[in-house]
C-alpha cells in the first residue's frame, strides 16, 4: 500500500474504530425482549439479546407447520436459515439461525447422538494448518464460557452411529443469527439453544433439507443489502435497493471527507514547511495508522 493510499485508509478508519473509544456519556442499555432477557446459568451470566437482532424470522416463535415431519423432531432449512422443533398438530416451533460453511455440508436425516453444556471446542487441524494466526492457540482446545463459539449449548447429529460432524448449537456472535457466516454450522441465540436442548432428548431426529425442499415449502429467500435473509418479494427486492444505495452514498460520503481531510493536512505542513512524507497524522488517525498498515500486507 502507497503512503497516500495508505493516509486515506487511515481516514476511512477513524469513525469506525472512533466507536470503540469511551464514550463521554454512557448509554442506557436497550430494553430486552421477553425471552431474550439475561439468563444467569450456572456461574455464567449469558447477555441479553439486543433488540436490533430480534428482526423478522430471528424470533423463537410457534408458526403452521404443513411439511409431514414426525412430531418432536427437528428440522433444519439451511436455505431460509430457519430451524424448526416440529409439535405434530400442524404447528412448530420457529427459531432463526445462522449458517456456516460446515452447516451447509449435510443433507438428509440423522439424530442427536450427543448433547454438552456449555461445550468445549477445537479447532480442526486444517482449520490450524490454513490460519495459525487465528486457531493455533486454539489447537489444545478452548473450555466451555462466553468467550467459546459453541455458545451455551450443543446438539451433535450423528448418523449410522458416527459423528457427522454438524451441530446444532449456541454462538457468542449474536449479530450473525439469520445470516450466512463463513465458518461453523447451525448457531441460535443461546437463550434459543437452551430451549431447544431443553426438548430434544438423546436420539431426536433430525432431518436437514434439501434445497428443492426448502424451495416447496417455504419458497425463495434472499439476502438484504446487510447479509439477512427475507422472504423473496419484490417488495423486499425494492428494499435490498434501496438499502444498497444508501450504503453506496455513505462509503462515498466517507471516502469523499477522507479526501477532504488529507488535502487539509498537506495543505497545513505545506504552510509550515513540511513535506508530505514528515506531515504528521492527526492524532486520532497516527492511533490507527498502525493498524491499516498491518492488514495491508498480502500474500500477493
Amino acid at each position: 500500500m502507497n503512503s497516500l493510499a495508505l493516509r486515506l485508509a487511515v481516514f476511512l478508519l477513524i469513525p469506525a474504530l472512533a466507536a470503540c473509544g469511551p464514550k463521554a456519556v454512557p448509554e442506557a442499555p436497550p430494553a430486552s425482549v421477553p425471552g431474550y432477557e439475561a439468563v444467569q446459568d450456572g456461574d455464567i451470566l449469558i447477555p441479553a439479546v439486543e433488540p436490533k437482532y430480534l428482526i423478522e424470522g430471528n424470533v423463537k416463535e410457534v408458526v403452521s407447520y404443513t411439511a409431514d415431519d414426525p412430531a418432536e423432531s427437528i428440522v433444519v432449512d439451511v436455505y431460509a436459515r430457519k430451524l424448526y422443533w416440529v409439535h405434530g398438530d400442524g404447528t412448530a416451533t420457529r427459531y432463526g439461525i445462522a449458517v456456516g460453511r460446515e452447516g451447509i455440508s449435510f443433507r438428509g436425516n440423522g439424530y442427536i447422538g450427543r448433547k454438552a453444556h456449555w461445550p468445549s471446542w477445537t479447532p480442526t487441524a486444517n482449520m490450524v494448518r490454513t490460519r495459525p494466526d487465528l486457531y493455533a492457540e486454539y489447537a489444545g482446545g478452548l473450555p466451555g464460557g462466553l468467550e467459546n463459539p459453541l455458545g451455551a449449548r450443543a446438539l451433535y447429529l450423528y448418523r449410522g452411529g458416527r459423528d457427522t460432524m454438524f451441530r446444532i448449537h449456541g454462538t457468542i456472535d449474536n449479530a450473525s443469527v439469520g445470516r450466512a457466516t463463513s465458518a461453523g454450522c447451525i448457531r441460535l441465540f443461546n437463550q434459543d439453544a437452551m430451549d431447544l436442548f431443553e426438548k430434544a432428548p438423546i436420539g431426536t431426529k433430525v432431518k436437514v433439507r434439501t434445497e428443492e425442499e426448502s424451495l416447496a415449502i417455504e419458497g425463495p429467500y434472499i439476502d438484504d443489502a446487510y447479509g439477512r435473509i427475507f422472504q423473496d418479494t419484490p417488495e423486499n427486492r425494492a428494499k435490498r435497493a434501496e438499502e444498497e444505495e444508501q450504503i453506496r452514498k455513505k462509503e462515498e460520503a466517507d471516502r469523499l471527507a477522507a479526501e477532504k481531510a488529507e488535502e487539509k493536512r498537506l495543505r497545513q505542513c505545506k504552510r509550515r514547511g513540511i513535506s508530505e512524507e514528515d506531515c504528521p497524522l492527526p492524532p486520532e488517525a497516527a492511533e490507527t495508522a498502525q493498524v491499516v498498515a498491518g492488514t495491508s500486507g498480502g500474500n500477493g
